[in-house]
């Protein structure tokens, strides 16, 4: 496909500005990946609304772009040898935008790699195991009676945060500086503490070092713009 125009995702969702990389998203935690790196790397980009409420991620426009109807997606119409560029999946979408910008991953590659392997450990463990504990405590897993399962999230989601824990023991973010590996983690934390609201069953009071690295993510003036974007109905 040579121009925007050749992705039939643009058809319901049609540019603002052609040139601008386009954003396919909601704000959930995977989401604003997308647009707080966006927002951090001041890249433009058009932000279309992915209405889960409408079902809009099962559209057999959005389909063709990520078949796996997940968000975020992006389409950047200047991407390798000048040829527009569709991408899916917020870990990929973010080591991207990073290799296009040199910003947010190290130049050393010792570095690099292990920034890497911890944003690999968000979308491996934190993710999937912090996701699974709001549906337990925030959806309809919370009218399961069995308590095991719901116990075996609660025992998870506490040993992650332990990991992050430790890992922040005297650094202000993952690595030396704040990084893509921020960025993939740190929504899952809030997420956590304010909409899942499972602060008490986490432990999240016992941790030294969590809860202020969460305020000082958050406290980022891109980070205020990429979490409400695209904005909801």
């Amino acid at each position: 496909m040579k121009t925007l125009t050749d992705f039939p995702i643009t058809r319901r969702w049609p540019p603002v500005n052609p040139d601008n990389i386009q954003l396919y998203s909601m704000t959930t935690p995977n989401g604003v990946k997308a647009s707080i790196m966006l927002e951090e790397t001041e890249l433009p980009y058009d932000a279309h609304l992915v209405n889960f409420a409408t079902d809009d991620q099962f559209s057999p426009e959005f389909l063709s772009l990520n078949p796996n109807n997940k968000i975020p997606a992006i389409i950047d119409p200047n991407g390798p040898r000048g040829k527009p560029l569709p991408l899916f999946e917020s870990g990929a979408i973010l080591i991207y935008l990073a290799e296009k910008t040199g910003k947010l991953m190290p130049a050393d590659t010792a570095l690099r790699y292990q920034t890497i392997q911890w944003l690999m450990f968000q979308i491996g463990g934190i993710g999937p195991m912090f996701g699974q504990l709001g549906y337990f405590i925030k959806f309809a897993g919370k009218d399961i009676e069995d308590p095991r399962p719901r116990q075996r999230y609660i025992n998870e989601t506490q040993r992650l945060l332990a990991v992050v824990d430790q890992r922040l023991e005297g650094r202000e973010f993952i690595m030396d500086d704040y990084s893509i590996a921020d960025i993939a983690i740190f929504p899952w934390l809030n997420t956590l503490l304010n909409f899942y609201e499972g602060a008490e069953l986490a432990g999240w009071n016992e941790l030294a070092n969590v809860p202020g690295y969460l305020e000082r993510c958050m406290a980022r003036p891109a980070v205020k713009r990429g979490m409400v974007n695209p904005p909801r109905p």
